[in-house]
């Protein structure tokens, strides 16, 4: 039984945090925002690229200004600084943690791997906005600035087999 729990673990704090917005973990939108409020917020945006990944990973813009509930698009721009191939793959968070929650994401490109040739660069959207829902609560009255913040990490690519030299 314990193991089973164990196992359990995992899947069940991801839903958790995908469901509460607990430890800045956004959420993903169904829908556009039914309504925009005049209440302005400033949200930043972070690039950072763990060590075994020589790559350059940058926002547009380091930070916009908009009206919640509006939907926004930010561009990233990620650049291989290598000769070979190389692949990531980005996850993110939101601070103050407790703003995952409101922080609806419509597009990312997040958990999904991006392979990149020696020397190429893509550019990546995200579209996102900040639920109105946010200005209900009373916690968050004085909230100001949310940061969205992206880490990519090497992924390494699976052992090719070794062939069986008998014939």
């Amino acid at each position: 039984m314990m193991v089973g729990a164990a196992y359990a673990a995992v899947p069940f704090y991801n839903w958790f945090c995908r469901a509460t917005g607990l430890a800045g973990t956004t959420q993903v939108a169904t829908s556009t925002p039914s309504q925009v409020v005049d209440r302005r917020i400033t949200v930043r945006f972070d690039a950072n690229v763990m060590g075994g990944l020589p790559w350059k990973f940058e926002p547009e813009r380091t930070a916009v200004e908009a009206k919640i509930g509006d939907v926004l698009t930010v561009m990233y721009r990620v650049t291989n600084e290598a000769a070979r191939e190389t692949v990531g793959q980005a996850v993110y968070n939101v601070t103050p943690l407790d703003v995952g929650a409101y922080f609806q994401k419509i597009n990312c490109f997040c958990f999904t791997e991006q392979r990149l040739k020696g020397g190429e660069s893509r550019d990546m959207t995200v579209v996102f906005y900040v639920d109105p829902a946010l200005t209900r609560d009373s916690d968050q009255d004085k909230l100001d600035t949310i940061t969205l913040s992206y880490t990519f990490y090497p992924v390494r690519a699976p052992a090719k087999p070794i062939a069986n030299g008998a014939s």
